[in-house]
């Protein structure tokens, strides 16, 4: 498999294992006892003949210092369970830091495992641990991942107590649009738990062990996607209570009182925001009745992630200073400095004192300036009373002229641009492969720091017909309106991005480009695009279709890669 160039991994999910002893080949519990287990998801060791042969199998004998493919050094392992490793490795070809798991070829799950990590390295999304070599050999099968040492496991973050309200909506934001993304590719992870989910420096979500992790544990499931969004869920209820959704403890939090049942987060835990309270209620409780606004359930992260961006924003909390302590008169300013010390009990010599300074301006350079200022104030009053008096007498000449009151220079004076409302947008995609369509009603909520992004495209600025025609987004003006001109502000500066407005018949994704009317078009390299309509057209849905993109370079903000991509913040439509 092709090596990525992303900087290092993770391993193995050891949440609610016993920590590794100095006896490797100790096998460790890897606390299923303790998961709730949802949907027909079901682990396969010791339920069946696979998973025996799979408990019986031996890990590699393997130790510190041994080399992979003359390449990976193994450094410290930190599982071992179920027949296989898992270690914390150096890549020495590139100096950094990499996580392995290992396996006998023979293993019952090496070629799952194997399958599972090659798809998940296709996928290449940023919000995942990446996958970065997936290998058989020397009656071996490992699998190279990324190591993030900046990131933190969410286990470890809910061990100083509940997350904030933003910090729990960013968790829930970032998780289920990365899942969704993931299932949109037939992709599904089965073990999404606080171990699962690391949180970087700059507060982004990561999620490790995407199909792997369920390969390596032996995990199937009937329903994928609602197990993942029954698994987000509890995410986010443990995120807002630090409590475990289920009667059992599990990944060092508490479960809920046995005999209780389930109950929403803003009973178990006063100040939980209501909102999300509700959200994660829809996602952990999928198939029946939900919280108490009987909201359908949320069965799939596409659901979930739709939830999420129809909420109201959630804001971070305002950033709060510390008053400053009280200033501390030093002895040079109370006047001690350079004095005599005391001596034979008397005080000593006081310092001498200071001459009074004079009042401000009352020296002879105060005088001198304090008379030019004077001056120059006197001339600008000149000045500026010539001016109007210059400018009146041309009104009043302009008044007596017999064309004046209309024109200017022979031409008719235009009425100023009137802005148009918009009353509703939805991302347009013929293709039937959007990109975010639950972020189009970012462009015109009056909020420049929210907007629409597209995917990252490998080439470019045009892109390629075979591959995306465009990416767009289709707005309504409430009725047929007379549109002459359009701003589009964009997310991303460079050369070149190129839009065209065209009028739509209705809200629809799929209508073709073909049979609309082209309104008109821009290039632009800066991040505003002005489109000015030569003759003004009435409609009341209007697409703005981008077709070529500038290159960026990776984007935190927005899990991208670098690549040519682009993203709209405000559109606005005048007549």
């Amino acid at each position: 498999m092709a090596e990525r160039s992303t900087a290092a991994v993770d391993v193995a999910d050891t949440s609610g294992e016993e920590p590794l002893t100095a006896k490797a080949g100790q096998a460790t519990d890897d606390g299923a006892e303790a998961e709730k287990v949802s949907g027909g998801e079901k682990d396969t060791a010791g339920s069946d003949e696979t998973g025996a042969a799979a408990a019986d199998s031996q890990p590699p004998e393997l130790h510190s210092g041994h080399k992979l493919a003359r390449r990976y050094r193994l450094e410290e392992c930190v599982t071992r369970l179920d027949g296989f490793s898992s270690w914390r490795a150096v890549d020495e070809k590139l100096r950094r830091a990499v996580g392995v798991h290992i396996l006998p070829a023979d293993h019952p799950r090496a070629r799952p495992v194997l399958s599972a990590a090659r798809s998940s390295a296709l996928l290449g999304d940023p919000r995942f641990v990446q996958v970065l070599d997936a290998v058989e050999e020397n009656d071996l099968v490992y699998v190279v991942h990324e190591w993030l040492p900046d990131a933190t496991e969410l286990t470890t973050v809910l061990a100083g107590g509940p997350l904030e309200a933003h910090d729990a909506y960013q968790l829930v934001s970032q998780v289920s649009q990365a899942m969704a993304a993931a299932h949109r590719e037939g992709l599904a992870h089965l073990r999404i738990t606080p171990g699962s989910v690391l949180r970087t420096e700059s507060g982004q979500y990561r999620i490790r062990g995407l199909a792997v992790m369920a390969a390596l544990r032996g995990i199937t499931c009937e329903h994928p996607q609602r197990t993942d969004t029954e698994a987000i869920g509890a995410l986010l209820y443990a995120a807002l209570t630090q409590r475990w959704p289920y009667e059992n403890d599990a990944y060092g939090l508490t479960g809920l009182p046995k005999g209780v049942g389930l109950i929403a987060p803003d009973q178990v835990r006063a100040g939980v925001h209501r909102g999300l309270s509700e959200l994660a209620m829809r996602a952990v409780v999928n198939d029946g009745a939900t919280a108490s606004r009987q909201e359908q359930p949320c069965t799939t992260p596409e659901e979930l992630a739709k939830a999420v961006a129809a909420m109201p924003r959630i804001r971070p909390p305002e950033t709060t200073f510390n008053t400053p302590p009280p200033y501390q008169r030093t002895g040079y300013q109370q006047g001690t400095y350079r004095q005599s010390p005391a001596r034979n009990g008397q005080p000593g010599r006081p310092t001498q004192a200071i001459p009074t300074p004079p009042p401000p301006l009352q020296s002879r350079t105060g005088k001198a300036l304090k008379w030019s200022v004077s001056a120059l104030l006197i001339a600008a009053l000149g000045l500026g009373s010539w001016q109007l008096a210059d400018t009146l007498l041309s009104l009043e000449g302009d008044k007596d002229g017999p064309s004046s009151s209309h024109t200017t220079g022979g031409k008719a004076k235009t009425p100023a641009d009137k802005p148009i409302k918009i009353a509703d947008a939805e991302e347009y995609y013929p293709d039937g492969k959007p990109q975010h369509p639950g972020q189009a009603q970012d462009t015109h909520d009056g909020d420049a720091g929210t907007f629409w992004y597209s995917k990252t495209f490998k080439e470019g600025p045009d892109l390629n017909p075979a591959f995306k025609q465009g990416v767009g987004l289709i707005y309504d003006v409430g009725s047929k309106q007379r549109i002459s001109s359009a701003s589009i502000g964009l997310h991303y500066g460079g050369p070149r991005t190129t839009v065209t407005l065209y009028a739509a018949s209705s809200l629809s994704p799929s209508e073709p480009v073909s049979s609309m009317q082209k309104l008109g078009t821009a290039q632009t390299s800066q991040k505003t695009a002005e489109i000015k309509i030569d003759k003004p057209v009435k409609a009341q849905y209007i697409l703005v279709w981008i077709t070529a993109m500038p290159y960026s370079p990776a984007d935190p903000e927005t899990y991208s890669g670098e690549g040519y991509k682009q993203g709209v913040t405000e559109v606005s439509f005048t007549s």
